[in-house]
Parts: C-alpha cells; sequence; structure tokens
C-alpha cells in the first residue's frame, strides 16, 4: 500500500473514531502532498511523500523550540502531538551503528581525506539514509568523522 493510500485510510479511520486533531494532522499531511503536487504539476511517489513529511516535521521541530523558549506550553504541548503523528508515517530511524557504517562507506567511496570533502560525502549519504535519519545530526557525526581524519 502506498503512504497516500495509508494516509487516506487512516483519515477515514480518524472522521469515523471522532480523533479530532489526528485527522487534523493528517488533512495538514494531505494538503501539502496536494500543494506539492499542484505546484509541480506530477504526482508526488512514496520517497517524495517522505520528503514532504520530513519538511512538516522539521517545521514542528523548530515551532517546538520557539514555543518552549517563549513559555507556551500549550502550543508546544500539541506542536509536540503533531510530530509525533507525522513520525508515524516515516520509515523506521536507523541506529547510530548503521549511520556510522553508510558514512564510513560513503568516505571510503568519496575518498574524502579532509573535511573540504563534506559535500561529496553529504551527497552520496543523503539517498542512502532518506527519511530514516535526521540531516542536522547526520550532518554533525560527517564533520566529526571528516575532522578526524585531518
Amino acid at each position: 500500500m502506498s503512504l497516500k493510500q495509508r494516509l487516506t485510510d487512516d483519515m477515514k479511520a480518524a472522521m469515523k473514531s471522532g480523533e479530532k486533531d489526528r485527522l487534523g494532522v493528517i488533512r495538514l499531511i494531505n494538503a501539502a502532498i496536494k500543494q506539492r503536487e499542484v505546484d509541480e504539476r506530477i504526482t508526488l511517489d512514496d520517497a517524495q511523500v517522505i520528503a514532504v513529511i520530513e519538511k512538516m516535521l522539521k517545521q514542528r521541530k523548530d515551532s517546538l523550540s520557539q514555543y518552549e523558549a517563549a513559555g507556551r506550553e500549550d502550543l508546544a504541548a500539541v506542536e509536540r502531538y503533531e510530530t509525533g503523528v507525522l513520525q508515524g508515517y516515516l520509515p523506521a530511524q536507523l541506529s547510530a551503528a548503521e549511520i556510522d557504517a553508510i558514512i564510513d562507506a560513503c568516505v571510503a567511496e568519496a575518498g574524502a581525506t579532509s573535511a573540504k570533502d563534506m559535500g561529496k560525502v553529504i551527497g552520496l549519504v543523503r539517498p542512502k539514509v532518506a527519511g530514516r535519519a535526521d540531516m542536522g545530526a547526520l550532518s554533525e557525526r560527517v564533520k566529526q568523522k571528516l575532522a578526524a581524519l585531518s
């Protein structure tokens, strides 16, 4: 079952069970997907849908940190809930060991020797971990590994 079909099925289930908050988040996801499809005049596949959900997740995390800094716990709680629902549609996250193995393989493949080669390494790592790792944390790990090499 495609991710878009799963979203539609979950939306119907949320309607039937009266889960208004969950329904709202699923509708936001569907709206973002439709917006991208209309803007680019394409039909999104699962990888592109995951990219849309990741973008939404990043926005929620940024908002959460802003709300917590401002002391708005009510709004922060809403963002936490939405983050949980969004994460339910992403593939299982990779473990630290799996991420390190992928980074090591990509460093070797790129022939990276210093931090100057970070762009090459990230370019190789990104497609292998798409949707399964936080890119900000991944970038830090790559930077540390390259710093250890030089």
